[in-house]
Order: C-alpha cells, then structure tokens, then sequence
C-alpha cells in the first residue's frame, strides 16, 4: 500500500461530508420550513453525492495511507462506507414523517447529528491507528447520545441517553485503557507498526495481553455483545424510533470495521489470545440474546435481544477467522462475518422501518401485539414482515439462511465443530420468536382501533425494495459474498 505525508484526495469522502454537514447547518439556521424539506433534500443530496465519489474511488482503484499513517483508504473502507451512506439514507426517509409528527424537526439537529455521526463512522472506518479509531467513535457517539435525548419532554428518552452516556463512556475507558497498553507494550500507535512489533517478539507479552482484554471489551459493547449488552435493550426501547434505527444501522458497521482493523490488522499475531475471548462472547450473545427475547412482549426490546444473538454469529465468524498458514481460510471466515453484518444491517433497517411505518399521531407501534391483524390492514408489508422474520430466523432461501449458512462453513473449515452445533441449537431456539410475530400478523384479529398504514410512496418504495432484496441476496448470494471476501483480501494483513 502506498503512503503519503499528506494526501487530501484520498480523504475526499470525510472532507465532502464535513463541509456539507457545515452548509447544512448554515441553511438550517436561517430555513423557517417547518418540515425542514431543504435540510431533508440537502441531507440526501449530501449522501448521494458521497455515494458517487466513493463509488469512483473505488472503481479507479483509489488505495492508500495518508496523514502519516492515521488513515487509510482501501477496499474494505469503500464498501463500508457505501453501505453506511445508504443505511443511513434509508433510515431518515423511514423516520421522516415520524420525526414529523413528534415534533422532533422543529430545528435540523436530527439531519446534522446523524451527518456528523456518519462522519465518525466513517473516521473510524478509515483509520490506520490507535488515535484515528478513538476520535472517530467519540465523534460518533457524541452525535448519537444527542440524537437519542433530542425529544428533550421525553422522560424514557432522556432516560435512555443518560444510559448510554453513562456506559458508553465506560466502554471508551475500556478502549482507551487498552490502546494505552498497547502503546506501552510496543511503543507505536500505528496498527502496521504494532504487527510487526509483535511478529518480531520484541513487546512486552503481559501488557499486550492486559491491552486485549480491555479492547475487546470496549468493542464487544460497541457491538452490543453478552455480557457489555446491558445499554442495548434499554437504549433500543428508550430511544425515538427513528433514532433507535440510526443507532442500530451503520454504527454497526463502524464499529465491525475498527474491530477488524484491531484484531487482524494490528494484533493479528495475537490471535491465539483474543480468539477465546471472542469465542466466550459469541456464545453467551447466542444464548442470552436468544432466550432473553423469547420472554419479551415489546417488539423494540425484541429486536434488541435479536441483535445481540446475531452479533454473536459475527463474533464466531470473526474467531473462526485466524487459521496459521492457510490465509484462503481466514479471508472467507471474516469475508463471511462482514457479509453477515451487511445483510443483518439491510434486515434491521426494514424491521425497524415497518415500526416507523405503523406508528403515527398519539401511537407508538412497540409492542408485538401492535402487530396484530397487519395482514388484513396491507397484505403487502404483512408479508415483508414475513420476508424478516424468516431471514432472521435462518430460513432458506432468504439471505439470513446464507449468512448463517457461511459463518457456519467457516467454523467447520477452522476445525470448531462443537460451536457450529451449539450456534445452530440456538438458532432452532431463536426462530420461536420470530415465527411468534408471524402468527400475530397472519392469524391474530386486528384491534379495534387499528388504522391504516400512513406511509408516503417514497417510504412505500424504499421498503418493497428493502423487503425484495432480503430474498434476491438470499436467492443469488454469490455477488455480494465475493465482493466481501475480496475487499478482506486486498484491504488487510492475513
């Protein structure tokens, strides 16, 4: 890879954003629309415009290190980034109108922080060192404790914000901790220059373990991983729907991205040592995660206790990944685990945006019996509620089956069989409550009061889309699972 002292055109994507998240500000400030629509089209603007320039960089090839090593640009990086423009795009046209009518758009905070959280994200996506992983969270989760206590006569909400203030600081000390252990041991804050640190033997073995422990605590928070899941559920039901989907879409991508970073590219030659780690973690999110959300009647909740499972597939196909001398091995098992996380984010953002959909004036759709009846009200979105479900659950040929199916292989092809059986035990175990919400959309009498779906075309369309994609990837996987192994390929140090 080539490196440069300084060279602005490879951060072009970061730069583009800042600036239009500044003119953004600047017009808002002096908009007195009351539905914010040119804050709204300016937002979309901005994210189409980056998709393209991100789009070209990687057509022409566009790869390197720039800022003395603090940032880099490479495969990985230019589909991640893609896919957080378009997650976050998709999210604010589903909670457009429930911002709305909450009165959550009385200024374009909600446009500009979730703009300044993308530009986190994308720092952490991007960076090639301890100190650029650390601003591009704090930035990131700085927007985000804003954005889920913006309607401030809220109690829960502000309850909510206060919790993930409150431990989301604590998981940054963790993090923080272990960079400066890190540091300690090898002396560099530069992940290639910690690899070879640690290839040469010449670090401080206890205080590299030492630094593990911490960063991988504070990434299985980011991640929302057993047992540093506590702030999901709560912060998942607490939150405004529409941020609950911000929190709960490209964030997870981010934080995948500086967890490969870490793990593989710097401390790769550790592997031996955070390998268990993640493995304890996995199996715990499997197994709380999924029985926890059986006992769950409030469908947010319900989809956090899911998240917390499914970062559990990621976590083993993160571990199955490291296998000596055999790097076709470990580049399919993390090309499978980024795969899994691009496609559960594509299903959340749908599960979630049905909820944005079905609320409305004076109702919060949060409960599963909310639900009920929705085939009566919109044979259409009953069955893409059908569609997520069964693709949560792992049910062919939707894509969750393949994502399950390719964390599964990986697991076997590293030698872990016992976990393969344990991880689909647990998904046999899941698929009760996804198939619960299916036989309240299907089979239950809608409530008395139960209206009709208010959604504009533009939310309608976004969403057939959504919906159609979770069976077109599970019938034809192959494109995306290539490109996932080949942007693993080129972008990290195997």
């Amino acid at each position: 890879m080539m490196q440069s002292q300084i060279d602005f055109a490879l951060a072009t994507p970061e730069i583009l954003l800042l600036i239009f998240g500044l003119a953004i500000l600047l017009v808002d400030a002096v908009s007195n629309h009351p539905e914010r629509k040119p804050t709204f089209l300016l937002t979309m603007l901005a994210l189409g415009v980056l998709t393209v320039v991100s789009a070209v960089q990687w057509k022409n090839g566009v790869a390197g290190a720039t800022f003395n090593g603090l940032y880099v640009t490479d495969e990985l990086s230019h589909l991640l980034k893609i896919a957080s423009y378009v997650a976050v795009a998709v999210t604010l046209i589903y909670g457009r109108v429930y911002a709305q009518v909450r009165d959550m758009l009385k200024g374009g905070e909600l446009y500009v922080l979730t703009l300044f959280a993308l530009l986190g994200q994308m720092v952490m996506i991007s960076s090639g060192n301890l100190i650029s992983i650390y601003l591009g969270l704090e930035l990131m989760s700085l927007a985000l404790y804003a954005l889920i206590a913006l309607r401030r006569d809220n109690v829960v909400a502000t309850e909510a914000a206060m919790k993930y203030f409150v431990l989301g600081a604590l998981a940054s000390g963790f993090l923080l901790y272990g960079m400066s252990m890190i540091y300690g041991a090898t002396g560099h804050l530069d992940l290639g220059e910690v690899s070879k640190v640690i290839a040469a033997g010449k670090a401080e073995k206890m205080a590299l373990v030492f630094g593990i422990v911490f960063l991988v605590s504070g990434l299985a928070f980011k991640l929302g991983a057993v047992p540093f899941h506590m702030w999901v559920p709560d912060v998942y039901q607490g939150s405004p729907t529409a941020v609950t989907l911000i929190l709960g879409g490209a964030p997870k991508l981010a934080a995948f991205a500086i967890t490969l970073r870490l793990l593989v590219d710097g401390l790769h030659g550790l592997a031996a040592d955070w390998q268990p780690m993640l493995m304890i973690l996995a199996v715990l999110s499997l197994a709380i995660g999924n029985l926890t959300a059986i006992a769950q009647t409030n469908f947010k909740r319900m989809l956090a206790y899911s998240t917390i499972s499914h970062m559990g597939f990621v976590l083993l196909g993160l571990m199955s990944g490291s296998v000596a001398g055999k790097p076709e091995l470990s580049s399919a098992a993390y090309g499978a685990s980024l795969f899994y996380m691009l496609t559960y984010v594509l299903t959340t953002l749908a599960s979630f945006g049905i909820v944005l959909l079905l609320s409305r004036q004076g109702f919060e759709c949060e409960h599963i019996d909310d639900l009920k009846g929705l085939n009566r009200r919109s044979p259409w979105h009953a069955a893409i509620v059908l569609l997520l479900m069964f693709s949560l659950a792992g049910i062919p040929p939707l894509v969750g089956f393949y994502a399950k199916l390719a964390v599964l292989q990986s697991l076997i092809s590293a030698g872990h069989i016992a976990l393969a059986v344990i991880a689909v035990m647990f998904s046999l175990i899941g698929a009760f409550y996804y198939l619960r919400v299916v036989k309240v959309v299907y089979f239950d009498e809608p409530a008395a009061d139960a209206a009709p779906m208010a959604a504009t075309c533009g939310q309608r369309g976004v969403l057939s889309i959504n919906g159609a994609l979770i069976l077109v990837l599970g019938l034809l996987p192959g494109g995306l699972m290539a490109l996932c192994v080949q942007a693993i390929r080129s972008s990290l140090s195997l």
